[in-house]
């Protein structure tokens, strides 16, 4: 597990910093093209690849009805003031400078399991709650709760970081279908804001109903042993880990970010052999560690058998 989400948060900070210098680089070309003629612009956007009709609709619906920059911005600190208040008296043992870490921390985690979301369609936001679990309840330790802190923590997290992935496949499947960016979010808001009410009720009246987390129950919630479980590792520290598991999640991280810029030198500098396309992403490599050997045979062969039937028919 430790091992495929050092990968994953290698590949995701990559492109978090490589989008940032890419976009910081073509910002500072758009403003050297400003000081050129118009008849230079016009001659280099002749010899430009048109767009096709299709996408260029889907781009300007898309575009003319977005949400802007501040009320993102705004939005996002006006959601962590309120937890940064209201979560410390829900559970006591986190402090309001805890929840103010995690939000700090989580757009980053969120922009990873958004893009390893978009490569295969598979929301790992439980991952990235077990990072929180290990990180907080080493933090507070156990004499002050951090069983229960990390759990809370995992909680935050989740909730920032599966919501990220999940609003990021539904704009793209309204940049498909036409659909307005902005009545999307404030679907989603209005179904965020019911289920906050909702959700609580309807988990109230199966904990009076049914005996939750009883291993004999109708409900026995294996989960939450687990969770719990990590979050006991996660109070005794590092040291409780499995031995070299820090030194072989730090030799992956570093191998994803290099098997990124080796592609991205490949993508850029050579071009008769296209051999990037054949050096795998790191984040797809990822999946297999977490899911587990049956889902990565079956992937193997599927695809073999793909691939041979397109060598017979294409």
């Amino acid at each position: 597990m430790f091992i495929g989400i050092a990968m994953m948060l290698g590949d995701g900070l990559f492109h978090v910093v490589y989008m940032l210098i890419k976009t910081g680089t073509s910002l500072a070309m758009h403003k050297s093209e400003k000081k050129q003629s118009s008849q230079e612009i016009g001659q280099k956007y002749s010899n430009t690849e048109i767009v096709n009709y299709d996408e260029q609709r889907r781009t300007q619906s898309f575009l003319k009805d977005q949400i802007p920059n501040w009320v993102a911005f705004l939005g996002y600190v006006i959601l962590a003031a309120i937890s940064i208040t209201v979560v410390p008296f829900i559970f006591h043992q986190l402090k309001w400078y805890h929840v103010l870490v995690a939000y700090a921390i989580a757009p980053v985690l969120a922009f990873c399991n958004a893009y390893g979301c978009g490569l295969t369609d598979w929301s790992l936001a439980s991952n990235y709650g077990k990072v929180a679990i290990i990180i907080f309840s080493s933090w507070v330790g156990l004499d002050n709760g951090g069983v229960i802190a990390g759990l809370a923590s995992c909680g935050v997290m989740m909730s920032i970081v599966s919501t990220a992935s999940d609003l990021m496949q539904d704009f793209k499947t309204g940049y498909l279908t036409l659909a307005s960016p902005r009545s999307m979010f404030f679907s989603q808001v209005f179904g965020t804001a019911m289920g906050c009410i909702m959700s609580p009720l309807i988990f109230w009246f199966f904990y009076k109903a049914y005996s939750v987390g009883d291993p004999e129950g109708s409900y026995p919630a294996p989960y939450g042993l687990m969770y719990r479980g990590i979050s006991l590792l996660g109070v005794e520290g590092i040291d409780s880990l499995p031995k070299n598991c820090v030194k072989l999640s730090i030799i992956f991280f570093c191998a994803a970010i290099a098997t990124n810029i080796l592609t991205e030198l490949l993508r850029r500098y050579e071009t008769k052999y296209g051999l990037c396309r054949f050096i795998p992403s790191p984040m797809c490599m990822a999946i297999p560690f977490y899911l587990g050997a049956y889902f990565a045979i079956d992937m193997c062969l599927g695809s073999l058998i793909l691939y041979l039937w397109r060598r017979k028919n294409k």
